[in-house]
């Protein structure tokens, strides 16, 4: 068998030149708040599986024609935005996914992917690495499929087996507890799986249906504690918002949804994130810079209880920064309310 493709020459140099580009993009949200710096946008919202935990998904949807994509993408360059990372539904529907992450990478941004990896193959992989992916993170839920999900070690094996070998892009394992799945030890499984074949670990823990926490049990704890003791990656060492998750417990931080992260939906709306699709609910053909440094200042009533992983990592950026003054409840009637806040 070949080398991995990662560790060719040429691979070590995408993998250098893609680190300075991150390096980069962190030191300018340092220096700058008046940008985004992940945007996630959904060009699919039909998903080829029903997993029992989601709910951003259909079976109806058509693709997003690709010239509306587009001028979404641009508009989000437009902003400022340092990473774009595609989610679904699953991506890789869409006929025109590459040309997608083509218009990501013309921006100057950092292109990324969730997928379930069931439609990968060799010549998948190949397109990906040609359009210039950046990273693609897949979550496996368990190791056997169940009436929960089909995300699973026993049907992915071989698609990871690929992407090790072939893939010139970051790739990133995800597995979860929570959310009702039989064997919270199956995360390690994956885990260890993940590390053996050069990819990074992480471990989320499933939310409810509108985001927010849920503790999790005695097992549950074990096993996420034992997998966050296992290695440090560059996605795990922001995930300590995590530990108050696992005991139930409120988190205190500053939610910079909105601002230095947007959710642009299949309809091209931006709302705060995916479970808190309506607010601000704005057209991201019109949404601001003002838009931007408003919501910055913005706290949200739903952020103690919040459990979405990548906006805790985003709004970690910024965690020192000045306090918010304006305060909004999602879902509610969008009015903003003056507030008291101290450091």
């Amino acid at each position: 068998m070949a080398a991995p493709r990662r560790s060719t020459l040429r691979g070590r140099r995408l993998a250098a030149t893609r680190k300075l580009r991150e390096y980069a993009m962190v030191a300018r949200a340092l220096a700058s708040t008046d940008h985004p710096v992940l945007a996630q946008i959904i060009p699919m919202r039909f998903c080829n599986l029903s997993c029992a935990y989601c709910n951003e998904y259909d079976k109806v949807s058509e693709p997003v024609p690709l010239e509306e994509m587009v001028r979404r993408i641009d508009h989000l360059g437009r902003l400022g935005t340092a990473m774009i990372g595609i989610s679904g539904g699953e991506p890789l529907t869409h006929p025109e996914l590459d040309d997608i992450i083509r218009r990501i990478r013309r921006t100057g941004a950092i292109a990324g992917m969730i997928t379930n990896g069931y439609l990968l193959n060799q010549e998948r992989i190949e397109r990906l690495n040609r359009a210039g992916l950046d990273h693609m993170q897949i979550s496996i839920d368990n190791v056997e499929p169940d009436e929960v999900s089909k995300k699973s070690l026993k049907v992915l094996d071989k698609k990871l087996q690929m992407l090790a070998q072939h893939a010139e892009f970051h790739v990133n394992i995800n597995s979860v507890v929570g959310g009702g799945f039989k064997d919270p030890n199956d995360a390690l499984v994956i885990g260890k799986r993940a590390l053996e074949l050069g990819f990074e670990s992480t471990i989320g823990i499933i939310h409810d249906g509108e985001g927010q926490l849920k503790p999790l049990t005695e097992e549950e704890a074990r096993v996420y504690f034992a997998m966050t003791q296992r290695k440090k990656t560059n996605y795990a060492q922001f995930d300590k918002f995590q530990e108050a998750i696992v005991q139930g417990l409120p988190n205190d931080w500053r939610c910079r949804a909105g601002s230095r992260y947007l959710y642009i939906c299949e309809d091209g709306l931006v709302h705060y994130c995916s479970q808190q699709r309506g607010s601000p609910g704005v057209p991201i053909a019109e949404y601001t810079r003002e838009d931007v440094k408003r919501e910055f200042r913005t706290a949200k009533s739903c952020a103690p209880n919040c459990t979405i992983g990548c906006v805790h990592r985003i709004s970690h950026i910024d965690h020192w920064r000045a306090p918010q003054t304006r305060t909004i409840s999602p879902g509610g009637d969008g009015e903003l309310v003056q507030i008291q806040t101290g450091d």
